[in-house]
C-alpha cells in the first residue's frame, strides 16, 4: 500500500525534489513527522510545561488557585475555538500560510505571558498563545490526511504519538527543573524559542501539502454546509466524540492533577514532573504497540474498543484509590493506565474519522479539535465545582468520560 495519497503524490514529490512514482523516503519521512509530531504536540506543551509552576504562581500574582486554572481553561477554550477558523481557512488558501500565522502569534503571546504583570494579562496572553497552538494542532492533522491514506494513515498518526508522548514526558520536567533555578516566567520564554524554532522549521522543511486542484472557496456558506454535512454523519461523530471524551479523561487529569498529587498528596514540583513524565511514557510506547497491531492482529476500530475499555477500568480504579484513601502507588498505577491509552485512542479515532473526508480534511480536522478541547475544557470546569479539586473529585470526572466514549463508540446507526 501507497504511503502517500494518489492526489497529491506529484505535489509533495516535486517539493521533496523525489520523482512522481518514489515514495517518501525514511530520512525525510521521519523529518515530517518529527515537525508534525512537534506541531501536533503544541497544545500538550504550551499546558504541561507550567502545570508544575501553577501552585507557585497563585502565589506570585496574589491571586487564588481558581483563577490560575481560568489561565488553562482560557487556553484549551481558545484552542478549540480557532481551530474551527483555522481549519476551513486551510482548506481554501493551503496549509503554509496559516501555519506561518498561527506560529508568528504563538511567539507573541508566550512572551506576553512571559511579562504579564497580573493573571488578567496572562489570562489574555495564554488566549493569543491559544490562537498560534490552533494552527499547529489542526494542520498537523490535515496535512497527514493530504499525505497518506488508510492503515498508513493510522500508522503515521501512531508515529506521531511519540512526539506527543515525548511532549508531556520532557514538558513538566523542564517545567519543575526551571522553577528550581528561575520564576515560573522562565517557562514561557522557554515556550517562545519552542515556537520560534518550529516557526523556523515550518519555513525551511515543509512543504505546502493541499495542491490548488484542490482548494475549496473561502465562502462563509460553503463552511456552514461542510460543517453541517460534517455534523450528519453519524460514523464521523462517533469517532470524533469518542476521542473527544477519552481526551476529556485524560484532561481531568491534565489540569486536576498538579493540584492533587502536589498539595493533597505532598509531592514536589520535581517528583510531580516525574509522574507526569512516566505516564507520557505511557503515551509513547503504547502508541508504538498499536501501530505495529494495526492491519496484523487488529483493525483500528477493534484496537480503539479494546483501549477505551482499559481506560473505563483503569479510571474506574482512579475513583476507587481515591475514595478509599488506597496507597499512593495504586492511584498512581491507575492513572497511568488510563493514560497511557490516550494514544491509541487518538490515533485511531482520528484517522477513522478523517478517512472519509478528504476533501475537507481541515474542516473535519478542526471540528474534531472543536469538540475534543471544548469537552475537555467543559470536563475540567466540572471538576471544579466543588470549589477546590480533589482526588475523588477527579476520579469521578474520568470514568465519566472514559465510560461514555467507549458508549459511544459501541452505539450503533439505527
Amino acid at each position: 500500500m501507497s504511503i502517500i495519497n494518489d492526489g497529491n503524490r506529484s505535489a509533495i514529490a516535486a517539493a521533496e525534489g523525489l520523482g512522481a512514482s518514489e515514495p517518501a523516503k525514511p530520512g525525510r519521512r521521519a523529518r515530517l513527522a518529527l515537525i508534525l509530531g512537534s506541531l501536533s504536540a503544541f497544545g500538550a506543551l504550551t499546558i504541561d510545561m507550567y502545570l508544575p509552576a501553577m501552585p507557585r504562581m497563585a502565589d506570585q500574582l496574589h491571586t487564588g488557585a481558581p483563577l490560575v486554572q481560568m489561565t488553562l481553561t482560557a487556553f484549551v477554550v481558545g484552542l478549540a475555538l480557532f481551530q474551527v477558523i483555522v481549519g476551513p481557512l486551510s482548506d481554501a488558501w493551503g496549509r503554509r500560510r496559516p501555519l506561518l500565522a498561527g506560529m508568528a502569534l504563538y511567539l507573541a503571546g508566550s512572551l506576553w505571558c512571559a511579562l504579564a504583570p497580573s493573571v488578567g494579562w496572562l489570562i489574555a496572553g495564554r488566549i493569543l498563545q491559544s490562537l498560534g497552538a490552533a494552527a499547529g494542532t489542526v494542520l498537523a492533522r490535515a496535512i497527514v490526511r493530504d499525505l497518506f491514506a488508510g492503515t498508513a494513515m493510522t500508522r503515521f498518526f501512531s508515529t506521531l504519538m511519540v512526539v506527543n508522548g515525548v511532549a508531556p514526558v520532557v514538558a513538566p520536567v523542564i517545567g519543575g527543573q526551571l522553577l528550581a533555578l528561575a520564576t515560573w516566567r522562565a517557562v514561557f520564554l522557554v515556550l517562545a524559542a519552542v515556537g520560534a524554532a518550529l516557526l523556523i522549521a515550518v519555513v525551511l522543511a515543509l512543504p505546502e501539502s493541499l495542491a490548488d486542484a484542490d482548494r475549496a472557496p473561502a465562502h462563509l456558506r460553503a463552511t456552514l454546509r461542510t460543517f453541517r454535512t460534517l455534523a450528519t454523519d453519524l460514523q464521523y461523530m462517533r469517532y470524533v466524540l469518542a476521542a473527544a471524551l477519552m481526551f476529556a479523561a485524560a484532561f481531568a487529569y491534565i489540569s486536576g492533577s498538579s493540584f492533587v498529587l502536589q498539595d493533597a498528596y505532598g509531592l514536589t514540583a520535581q517528583q510531580f514532573g516525574l509522574v507526569f513524565g512516566l505516564n507520557g511514557l505511557g503515551i509513547v510506547l503504547l502508541g508504538q504497540v498499536g501501530g505495529m497491531l494495526i492491519g496484523r492482529v487488529a483493525d483500528e476500530d477493534t484496537l480503539l474498543r479494546v483501549s477505551l475499555t482499559v481506560a473505563t477500568i483503569g479510571s474506574a480504579g482512579v475513583l476507587t484509590s481515591a475514595a478509599l484513601h488506597l496507597p499512593l502507588p495504586l492511584l498512581l498505577a491507575c492513572l497511568f493506565l488510563v493514560v497511557s491509552m490516550l494514544g491509541i485512542v487518538l490515533a485511531n479515532a482520528t484517522s477513522l474519522a478523517l478517512g472519509g473526508h478528504g476533501s475537507a480534511a481541515g474542516a473535519a480536522s478542526s471540528l474534531q479539535g472543536l469538540l475534543q478541547f471544548l469537552v475537555g475544557g467543559l470536563a475540567a470546569s466540572a471538576m471544579s465545582l466543588p470549589g477546590q479539586v480533589t482526588a475523588v473529585s477527579m476520579g469521578t470526572t474520568m470514568v465519566v468520560c472514559a465510560a461514555a466514549a467507549l458508549a459511544v463508540l459501541s452505539a450503533r446507526r439505527a
